[in-house]
């Protein structure tokens, strides 16, 4: 039996608690990225927020200090491949377990940008906007989001000509055209209604 369970509140919970979060569930190429982490509450980092109001140049700043001072961090992430065999949804949810798994350090509770949340072991209490509100999440939502526009800038290499470090993978009319000429790579999702449009084109 999973010792998963929600918990409505994180008062009384001392111990080590980790913020997870994920990125890339909208593209229509490349994985879904999460992370979690445990920040260290005697050295806090000043400026932790949702990642999506930072700037990229800022985004890096603040990943290398969350890298640096908290007690530990750890990114998960589902492939193309999963994410067309799951569904986003559960392929997100696969990413943030991995992450979780992959700390150095046990989590006596994991809090969770959203309302959907992976089965953990430990208990688990999902926060709707938790990216903007809860310091942990925010780390999470950094690191997740570094590394998911890292890995699409090295995809931009090699597949020239979709724009992977411009749009990230996201349906911009950009993306939407690259596809109607170039037709489907092998890091786009099958199972994303844009890209079924040109799978009978030649790549």
């Amino acid at each position: 039996m999973s010792s998963y369970q929600r918990v409505n509140s994180v008062m009384d919970v001392s111990g080590h608690i980790a913020g997870v979060d994920e990125v890339g569930r909208g593209p229509l190429a490349g994985p879904v990225i999460a992370a979690a982490v445990i920040l260290d509450k005697s050295n806090p980092i000043e400026g932790l927020a949702d990642s999506k109001v930072l700037s990229a140049s800022r985004r890096e700043v603040l990943a290398a200090s969350i890298k640096e001072r908290s007690l530990c961090w750890a990114l998960g992430r589902a492939e193309v491949e999963e994410i067309d065999r799951l569904n986003i949804l559960r392929a997100s949810l696969l990413a943030m377990k991995r992450a979780v798994a992959a700390l150095s350090l046990a989590p006596d509770m994991a809090l969770v940008d959203g309302n959907q949340a992976p089965e953990l072991m430990c208990p688990v209490r999902t926060i709707v906007r938790g990216d903007a509100t809860v310091a942990a999440i925010s780390a999470a939502s950094i690191l997740a989001k570094v590394a998911r526009d890292a890995e699409m800038n090295a995809l931009d290499r090699l597949f020239p000509g979709y724009g992977f470090s411009k749009h990230k993978g996201y349906p911009t009319p950009e993306h939407l055209d690259a596809l109607a000429k170039s037709g489907v790579s092998a890091v786009h999702r099958r199972s994303f209604a844009p890209v079924r449009k040109h799978l009978g084109q030649v790549l």
